[in-house]
């Protein structure tokens, strides 16, 4: 038996939502991605207000939020990637804000 990868055509962002535990995104086709919050710990540790100073980049390809220096691509969210983000950058990123 023979798979092939998923031939999808690019998903678009329209709004995006972030609680204390969960990011959720709206996409263009009507469905909505939700995944926890510790996924990504920049969200995670942002305040309230960083989580909600947020902008679609690409078109709605992915978000970004300045305050955090964190972007989510749609497609990431799709396929269940958690951030990349290594242990070293991420102790600098908290060490920089102070809260380390």
């Amino acid at each position: 038996m023979t798979t092939s990868p998923i031939d999808h055509w690019p998903m678009y962002a329209v709004a995006v939502r972030v609680t204390t535990d969960t990011l959720t995104v709206d996409l263009a086709d009507g469905r909505s991605i939700s995944v926890p919050l510790a996924w990504y710990p920049r969200l995670g540790h942002g305040t309230a207000a960083e989580r909600a100073n947020w902008r679609l980049i690409g078109r709605g390809e992915g978000v970004h939020w300045p305050d955090l220096d964190e972007d989510i691509s749609v497609d990431n969210l799709l396929t269940g990637a958690h951030s990349g983000e290594s242990a070293q950058s991420f102790t600098r990123w908290l060490e920089s804000r102070g809260t380390a």
